[in-house]
This record gives C-alpha cells, structure tokens and sequence, in this order.
C-alpha cells in the first residue's frame, strides 16, 4: 500500500501561527523567523555534540533567546506564545491532503522533530488523527533531522524499504535528508525559495498540498 510520510512543523502545521495571534507587524514576523530559526540550529548542533534535549525544551530556550533579540514584543506574552504552539494552526491544504489521500487508500504518517506532547496537540487540534497511520517522534532515539537514523524511524515501523516512502516536507534540508536516505521526496516549496543540495534532489516541487492530487489521481 503506498505510504505517504509529511513533515509536521512548516508542512502540516503553520509554525509562524503563534505569534500572529498575539501580535502583528515586521517586528513580530522578525522573532518568529528568529524563534523558528534558533529552533532548527540547536537541533542541529546537539546532535552534531552527540547530545540531547527535547524539541519543547528547545521551544522554550529558543523563545527567550527570540524575545530577547526583538524587546520590541512584550516578554510577558511567553505562556501564551508556547500555548499557541503546543496548537498550532493548520495549514489550510493539509487537512483535505491527508483526507483525500486516505480515501484514496493511501498510508499516512508523521515523522517529526517534535515531542510526541508536541505533536499530539498539534494532530488533536488539527482534527486529523483519524487519517493518520502512525505519529513519529525523533524523541525515540534521542537525535534530530537529517540524521538518517532519524528516516530509518518509518522504515523500521512500516516494515518496508526506502523506496517505497514518498515524504513530504517544506523544509529543503529536511527534503536533502529524505532524499539521501532513499525516499521519494517532495519538497513544498510554501515560501518561493530559491532551490539548494542539488545532488539530493526532490523528484518533484510543489506549491502547497493540493499539488499532491494530481500525483494520486
């Protein structure tokens, strides 16, 4: 049965969604992007020191670092900042995409940096549990993307080979990374982003999840 594999923070859910319902303006989008990106280096630089913590510790940490870079945005709306994205919203494609391809008889999964916490608020809220197949954490083994230890989480779960995984992820490193381990990756490309890793290639660019439609028809 073919498994289709998403990507959960910038793919399914909309990382940038908890500060826009707090605040608004350049300042405001400037510490999300701060937030999102400390968020990502510090994955990347524990499991690069061979070292731990999980993806809400590092939400938390990240998020000071981020006020702190922007005094512009009130440091008191913290509690509320990491409430909205322990909830975050919902990309407004994913919910159909994921419902389409289960209809269709599809296999579908997560496979997600986040804390398995994290990731059942975001999936509860969402409202997609039911078209989900399994909800993968990196917590298991204690590292991050792009490890390939990290993609070897679905082969190992669903019992199948590489080649038989298309992943789906908006993130172009996190695509490199699927794509080095064997998957037929897709890259959603949401913000127009110029493209990079050219020898890890996705086999296909698309605007948001609509796109998929066409591939299952």
């Amino acid at each position: 049965m073919p498994l289709f594999v998403f990507d959960a923070y910038g793919t399914l859910f909309d990382v940038h969604a908890a500060i826009r319902r707090y605040s608004t303006g350049p300042d405001a989008d400037r510490m999300s992007e701060i937030w999102r990106t400390k968020q990502l280096e510090y994955t990347w630089a524990l499991t690069l020191a061979g070292r731990y913590a999980d993806f809400w510790t590092l939400t938390d940490r990240t998020l000071d670092f981020a006020l702190a870079r922007v005094p512009s945005i009130d440091k008191a709306l913290k509690p509320k900042l990491l409430d909205a994205y322990f909830k975050l919203d919902t990309f407004p494609d994913a919910r159909a995409a994921l419902s389409r391809l289960k209809q269709q008889g599809h296999k579908n999964a997560i496979l997600s940096n986040g804390s398995p916490a994290m990731l059942k608020g975001a999936v509860d809220a969402a409202n997609v549990g039911g078209d989900l197949d399994a909800v993968l954490s990196v917590d298991s083994i204690r590292m991050y993307k792009p490890r390939p230890e990290v993609y070897a989480l679905v082969t190992g779960h669903f019992k199948c080979a590489p080649k038989d995984v298309t992943f789906v992820s908006s993130n172009r490193w996190d695509v490199m990374g699927a794509a080095s381990f064997g998957f037929r990756a897709l890259w959603v490309n949401r913000g127009k982003m110029p493209d990079e890793y050219a020898d890890f290639a996705p086999i296909q660019v698309l605007e948001d999840l609509n796109g998929l439609a066409k591939l299952t028809a």
